[in-house]
């Protein structure tokens, strides 16, 4: 996964670069211990969790992660934006770190126009009309769902994998065999014994994820246990289960959400300036694009 984010650093600096401002006695080793500070704020149904670096008046950056990892995946590169004159803003999604759920009524709900709203009342939350996004995995799903609704409020996007908005539709459909035992997890994650599977072995399971998906990624413990912490949120494992069961069409998902997935269904174009890319060697499955 970190061979992903490499990628998408360079992509996103590309993307910025004819608006980046001249700020060269600033550098990545000015925020080195940004990410020892998470801000809290009410955004919607959540209390967000979010590292928030760079100058206050920068264009803003919202850089989103995903599953199973944490706001660290960006803690590289998050510092050289914000050195070179970005607000930089890493969100913990909902499930994640510091990241809570004001209700306890609330649905732990994982289904993907309900994360990328959460995004949307964030930015509502801090007085941001607009934001270049960039995201993996849960994450750029999440920015493409935001780009696609919410296109005002997308300058810009860069998105690992390509473009990821789907259905419960397309979720339902048998895929082929060698493709389908890419998924086994999402399976595992539908029964009983899966989900009491996760809860137990949570760290346990992360790391194997980690190993599958960048097969040639050397993480070091530090590196695994500084983001497996963001695991342990009270909510974490209700709403990935939420989340995979309601790809599958196992899940109703909320219906104030309704209006949001009928236009994903219909999978709508990103209009906004767009850059996709793939890792060289990912060992995740990935839609075809």
């Amino acid at each position: 996964m970190f061979s992903k984010l490499a990628y998408s650093t360079l992509a996103l600096t590309v993307s910025l670069g004819t608006v980046m401002s001249c700020q060269a006695e600033v550098t990545g080793a000015d925020y080195k211990n940004a990410f020892n500070q998470v801000h809290q704020i009410n955004a919607g149904d959540l209390n967000v969790g979010y590292v928030d670096i760079g100058p206050k008046d920068g264009q803003p950056v919202i850089l989103l992660h995903g599953w199973p990892y944490d706001i660290h995946s960006y803690a590289d590169v998050a510092p050289l934006l914000a050195a070179k004159g970005y607000r930089v803003i890493v969100p913990s999604l909902r499930g994640y770190g510091t990241t809570r759920f004001i209700s306890d009524k609330t649905p732990r709900n994982g289904q993907p126009s309900a994360m990328a709203k959460d995004i949307v009342n964030l930015m509502d939350a801090l007085n941001i009309k607009q934001a270049v996004f960039a995201g993996y995995d849960w994450g750029a799903r999440t920015a493409d769902i935001v780009a696609a609704l919410w296109p005002e409020r997308v300058k810009s996007l860069v998105s690992v994998s390509g473009y990821l908005i789907s259905s419960q539709a397309i979720g339902e459909k048998p895929l082929p065999p060698k493709a389908e035992v890419q998924w086994w997890y999402q399976f595992y994650f539908a029964t009983a014994r899966g989900a009491e599977g996760y809860a137990k072995n949570t760290h346990d399971f992360a790391r194997l994820i980690w190993s599958q998906a960048s097969p040639d990624w050397k993480f070091t413990d530090a590196t695994f246990n500084a983001s497996a912490a963001s695991l342990d949120n009270p909510d974490h494992v209700a709403v990935t289960l939420s989340n995979y069961r309601w790809r599958l069409g196992l899940e109703k998902g909320e219906r104030k959400y309704d209006a949001y997935e009928q236009k994903l269904a219909a999978l709508p174009n990103i209009t906004v300036p767009t850059i996709t890319i793939e890792g060289g060697n990912n060992g995740a499955p990935t839609p075809c694009t």
